[in-house]
């Protein structure tokens, strides 16, 4: 068997979705390029999107809901100095196209920056990730209700006081084409899944939940009995274990995180403070530190788009850039920040493969996609062990930060109380109050147990989501202030 290039591949799928069907080929791109560049701009692009969606979801042994939508459509940018004209279409057309391009236009000479709603090559390089599959279609609907109920007998097998389970099940398929004013033309398929398990659990009149899930970039066919099995165990552990919590100690006081999602903390109070744009405009606590010690020895933090079938990982960024294994901090160093085309080029520097967009109707920013800290050399029964009264921390809910100041607050889902190296009791209402930056310099013993979520994690930043992955190995910080219930 002949198989094609992987980069022609992709593009071949993306010109049979997105511009065969509406009589566009590269000619029409690149005469909606040219009506964009006849005023004076710094960059251009076109980004072309299909998305397939599709939602199963179980509630009390029944298969209550279940949803389908397509969308499709093209966002059109332009970029002058700091200054961003945007303007999109549900309408994939040459017409609607040149429509938008005239729209770009018109703002970006105005010297505004706006985004509005329009009613009617370069090849990058070469890399798979994950398979251009359609997810949705590796399983048909009789398996996908199935799963929902192995899901559903598993957990209340698991033991008599879990009282509810709801179960989810979603998959997309998406396609994207970008032409950029630079010649490049680019194209991914981008396959999705995730199943997600909530357990109810109750005990003398008290209730506690429990979630667990996981996904990726690959097909159905992943959950097998042995992942939809350590989910489930996940969920039932945690609201059974909070059935047993007591009211969490309030102070200043070692704080052990455990590893995988927990790195979520790491996500939302170091690394939305690495982006670009924050520290282009110095409004994030690292900018301007660039080669200055920002974290304890040891401490070494990656985003990587580059990894396998990961949630957060991508052939290319929404910009047509291959995604970067970026090393953010080095042994306690800050030695980059993560960024877009914009971000880069008014900074003077490379762009990092990390502009995102949630669609065609939204503009690229620089966004985060699969952030870790590397390991250390401590096992996690060491860490646990070097504590004299503190806070283990395994899974956490949702937490808030301040990118400027780099305060944050989180709430841990599932915890425990610590004496003398040795796990007491579990705790409930436990949060997790500091900043940032100052967290960092009080990591003092770093786990050799590194591991990534389960794939779980979606991004919110000014009102856009997509899709990213978090990790870490079990820390040791100390002194971090923690909010109780006792």
């Amino acid at each position: 068997m002949i198989s094609r290039e992987p980069t022609l591949e992709r593009l071949a799928v993306a010109r049979s979705l997105l511009l065969e069907p509406f009589g566009l080929d590269e000619s029409a791109l690149a005469r909606a390029l040219r009506t964009i560049g006849e005023h004076r701009i710094d960059d251009a692009d076109l980004y072309f999107q299909y998305t397939r969606s599709e939602g199963w979801s179980l509630e009390e042994g029944i298969v209550k809901s279940g949803s389908f939508s397509i969308d499709q459509g093209v966002g059109v940018r332009a970029v002058s100095g700091e200054k961003t004209a945007f303007a999109y279409s549900d309408d994939i057309s040459e017409a609607a196209l040149l429509d938008a391009a005239r729209t770009v236009r018109t703002i970006a000479a105005a010297g505004q920056s706006r985004r509005v709603k329009v009613d009617h090559p370069q090849v990058a390089g070469s890399r798979t990730l994950y398979a251009p599959m359609d997810p949705i279609a590796t399983l048909d609907s009789t398996r996908k209700v199935a799963l929902l109920e192995k899901v559903e007998r598993l957990a209340r097998a698991r033991d008599p006081r879990i009282v509810q389970v709801m179960a989810g099940l979603a998959g997309e398929y998406d396609v994207v084409l970008v032409a950029r004013a630079d010649g490049t033309l680019a194209a991914d398929v981008r396959p999705l899944v995730r199943l997600s398990v909530t357990v109810i659990a109750e005990q003398n009149g008290r209730r506690e939940v429990g979630t667990g899930g996981g996904g990726g970039r690959f097909g159905l066919g992943y959950f097998h009995d042995g992942v939809i099995e350590s989910y489930v165990d996940d969920a039932v552990k945690a609201a059974l274990t909070n059935l047993e919590s007591r009211p969490a100690p309030a102070g200043e006081m070692t704080v052990v995180l455990g590893p995988g999602w927990p790195g979520v903390l790491l996500h939302e109070a170091i690394g939305h403070g690495l982006e670009g744009d924050f520290n282009r405009k110095g409004s994030s606590a690292f900018s301007g530190r660039i080669g200055q010690r920002v974290a304890a020895k040891g401490v070494t933090v990656l985003d990587d788009g580059t990894l396998p079938d990961r949630r957060g990982s991508l052939n290319i960024d929404d910009e047509g850039h291959v995604t970067q294994s970026n090393v953010l901090i080095e042994d306690g160093i800050l030695r980059g920040y993560i960024q877009d085309s914009l971000n880069a080029r008014l900074m003077k520097v490379r762009p990092t493969g990390n502009g995102r967009r949630e669609s065609y109707a939204h503009v690229p920013m620089p966004r985060m996609t699969n952030t870790y800290m590397l390991g250390g050399d401590k096992s996690p029964e060491e860490i646990v062990a070097s504590m004299d009264k503190g806070l283990y921390a395994v899974n956490f809910g949702g937490g808030q930060v301040d990118i400027t100041s780099g305060k944050f607050v989180f709430s841990a889902s599932e915890a425990y109380w610590v004496e003398r190296g040795r796990i007491q009791y579990p705790v409930k209402g436990a949060t997790l109050i500091g900043n940032g930056p100052d967290a960092l310099t009080r990591v003092s013993l770093i786990g050799n147990d590194m591991r990534l979520d389960t794939g779980v994690g979606t991004c919110g930043k000014e009102g856009q989501s997509v899709p990213v992955g978090v990790g870490q190995p079990t820390l040791r910080i100390d002194g971090l202030t923690v909010g109780g219930t006792a």
